[in-house]
C-alpha cells in the first residue's frame, strides 16, 4: 500500500530543471554513495554551464533522457537513460542515476520513473536496457524486478567505496 502524497507527475527533462537536477543528484551522491558509481567531488566540481548542458541535450533528440518526478514545489526523484552512440552497441540503454527523496519514498515514484524511462526507449527501438545494482540494495533490486528486469549476472569488485569493494547485480529487460 502506497502512503498518501501530493501529485507527483513523471515529466522529461526541461532546460530550465539545471539547477535543481544538480540539487538532487548531489543530494543522491551524498546520502547514498554506494548506491551510484558517479563521484560526489567529481559532480560538485561540474559547472553550472555543464549541468544546463545536460539538461539541454537530455530534453532534446540525444540518446539519452532524464525523467523526472515533479511534485510541484521540488523534484522527488529522477532516472536516467544513455544509450551508446556506436551502431554495435546503439541498441541498448544503460539506465543511470535512479533516486527518489526518502520523503517520496514507498508511493511508486521510482516505479514510475523508470516506467517513463522504458516507454522512452521503446520509442527509440531500443531491444534492451540494462542496470547494475549493488549487491544488497535489495529494495532496489525489488523495484527494478517489478519492471521487469532480470538478473543476468554479478560483476565482482564493482564499486571501491572508503576502503571496500562491492559485488554489483547485472539486471537486463529485453523491450
Amino acid at each position: 500500500m502506497f502512503k498518501s502524497a501530493p501529485s507527483i507527475t513523471i515529466r522529461r527533462i526541461r532546460p530550465e530543471d539545471a539547477e535543481s537536477l544538480r540539487a538532487l543528484r548531489l543530494e543522491a551522491l551524498r546520502n547514498f554513495p554506494l548506491a551510484f558509481t558517479a563521484d560526489l567531488a567529481e559532480n560538485e566540481a561540474r559547472t553550472p554551464a555543464s549541468w544546463r548542458e545536460q539538461a539541454a541535450r537530455c530534453a532534446g533528440d540525444a540518446p539519452e533522457v532524464i525523467m523526472l518526478a515533479d511534485a510541484g514545489d521540488c523534484l522527488a526523484g529522477m532516472a536516467g537513460v544513455s544509450v551508446p552512440k556506436s551502431g554495435k552497441l546503439g541498441h541498448a540503454g544503460t539506465v543511470w542515476g535512479v533516486y527518489v527523496r526518502p520523503e517520496f519514498r514507498g508511493r511508486g515514484t521510482a516505479q514510475r520513473l523508470l516506467e517513463a524511462c522504458i516507454d522512452w526507449a521503446r520509442t527509440r527501438s531500443l531491444v534492451a536496457l540494462r542496470l547494475s545494482v549493488v549487491v544488497g540494495n535489495d529494495p532496489a533490486k525489488r523495484c527494478y524486478e517489478r519492471c521487469g528486469f532480470v538478473v543476468y549476472g554479478i560483476e565482482p569488485l564493482a564499486v571501491r567505496w572508503e576502503g571496500r569493494l562491492y559485488d554489483e547485480t547485472l539486471m537486463v529487460l529485453r523491450l
